[in-house]
C-alpha cells in the first residue's frame, strides 16, 4: 500500500514539475506578445455585445462576423489616431511659426503681476530677453522642444502608437477571439474549475465587472474633461471651442494627456497678450479639468465593483506604472480578484467560526 502511495506521489510530483517547466517555456515563447494579447482580450470583451448583434445580423456566420467586427474595430482605432496626428502636426507647425514671429518682434516685457512673482518673475523675464536677442537659437530650441513634446505624446499612446506590428498582432488575435472566444472561455473556465472549484466563477465575474467599469470610467472621464475644457475655451474666447473640446476629449483617453491641449492654448493666450484669459484657462485646467481624471474614473470603478475608492485609485496609478497603458485595466482587475479572494476567505472564516 505504501509503495502505491509513493508511486502516486511521485507521479504527481513529476506531473507538477513537467507542467511547471512547460509553463516556463510557454512564457519564454509568448512573453513578447503578452501586451498585444492582453489588449486583444480587453477589446474583444468590451465590444462583445456589439459583435454578438453583428453575428446575428449576418446569419450566425462566425468567420464573417469576426472579420467584419475586426475591420470596424480597426477603423475605430486607426482613423481617429491619424486625424489626431495630422491635426497635431499642423498645429505644431503653426505654433512654431507664430512663436518665432512673436519673438522676432521683441523685446517683450512680461505683465507686472508676472514680474512680481517670487523667484520666477525675474527669471522668466531674463529668459524672454535671451530668446528675443537671439532668434536663430530660439527657433532651434523651440523646434527641439516641439519634437520632444510630439515624442512624449506618441509614447503616451503606448504600444499601439509605437509599434504597428504589435497593433497588428492584437487585431489578429481579436479576430480569433471573436470567432472562437466563447469556446476558448469555456475551456479556460473548465480548467480553472479543476484547480479552484466553483469559486472561479466569482473571480471571473469580478474581472469582467471591473473591466467594464474601467471602460465606462475611461469614456465618462474623457467626456467630462472634454466638456469642461470646451467650456473653458468658450469663456476664454478661443475660436472653435467645440472642436477643441472634442480634441481634448479624444486626448483624454490617453492618461495625463489633456494638459498638453489646454496648457498649449493657455500659453498661446498669454503670448498674445490675453493675460486674464490665459491665466484663467491654465488655472481652470489645473484645478478642475485635471482633477476630473483623478475623481470620476476611480469613483465609477469603485461604485461598480464595490472596491474602496482609494484602492481603485492606487490600482489605476500602480497599473499604469507597472504595465504601461494596458495597466489601466490590469491594475484594477488584479485588485478586484484579490478583493474577491479576500472576501471569500473572510466569509469562510466567519462561517467556520459560527459553526464552531
Amino acid at each position: 500500500m505504501s509503495n502505491q502511495t509513493s508511486a502516486a506521489l511521485m507521479r504527481r510530483i513529476t506531473l507538477a514539475l513537467l507542467l511547471g517547466g512547460l509553463l516556463l517555456l510557454g512564457y519564454a515563447v509568448l512573453h513578447l506578445f503578452l501586451v498585444p494579447l492582453a489588449w486583444a482580450g480587453i477589446l474583444a470583451y468590451v465590444t462583445w455585445p456589439l459583435h454578438a448583434r453583428l453575428r446575428r445580423a449576418l446569419g450566425n456566420r462566425p468567420t464573417l462576423a469576426a472579420l467584419a467586427m475586426t475591420l470596424l474595430l480597426t477603423a475605430a482605432c486607426v482613423l481617429p489616431l491619424l486625424w489626431l496626428l495630422a491635426l497635431l502636426r499642423g498645429e505644431m507647425a503653426a505654433a512654431y511659426a507664430a512663436v518665432t514671429a512673436w519673438l522676432a518682434q521683441g523685446p517683450h516685457t512680461l505683465p507686472d503681476f508676472v514680474l512680481r512673482l517670487p523667484w520666477f518673475g525675474e527669471w522668466l523675464q531674463q529668459l524672454l530677453d535671451q530668446m528675443s536677442s537671439n532668434p536663430a537659437a530660439t527657433r532651434a530650441q523651440v523646434g527641439d522642444w516641439l519634437e520632444r513634446r510630439i515624442g512624449e505624446i506618441l509614447d503616451l499612446l503606448g504600444g499601439v502608437g509605437r509599434n504597428a506590428a504589435k497593433f497588428g498582432l492584437a487585431l489578429l488575435a481579436v479576430f480569433f477571439l471573436y470567432r472562437d472566444g466563447q469556446s476558448l472561455l469555456d475551456q479556460v473556465r473548465h480548467v480553472l474549475h479543476r484547480f479552484l472549484g466553483a469559486r472561479v466563477d466569482g473571480y471571473l465575474a469580478a474581472a469582467g465587472a471591473t473591466t467594464r467599469a474601467v471602460v465606462y470610467g475611461l469614456v465618462l472621464t474623457a467626456l467630462a474633461q472634454g466638456t469642461l475644457a470646451g467650456l473653458g475655451y468658450w469663456v476664454a474666447g478661443v475660436e472653435a471651442p467645440i472642436l477643441l473640446g472634442a480634441l481634448t476629449a479624444l486626448i483624454a483617453l490617453i492618461p495625463f494627456g489633456t494638459p498638453f491641449v489646454w496648457g498649449s492654448i493657455g500659453l498661446w493666450l498669454l503670448l498674445n497678450g490675453q493675460v486674464a484669459a490665459g491665466v484663467g484657462l491654465l488655472a481652470w485646467g489645473t484645478l478642475v479639468i485635471s482633477w476630473v481624471d483623478n475623481l470620476i474614473r476611480p469613483l465609477v470603478i469603485s461604485s461598480a465593483t464595490q472596491i474602496p475608492f482609494l484602492l481603485v485609485m492606487f490600482g489605476v496609478l500602480g497599473g499604469l506604472a507597472a504595465f504601461g497603458l494596458v495597466g489601466l485595466f490590469l491594475g484594477p482587475v488584479i485588485l478586484a480578484i484579490l478583493m474577491a479572494v479576500w472576501r471569500e476567505w473572510l466569509e469562510e472564516t466567519q462561517a467556520t467560526g459560527g459553526a464552531g
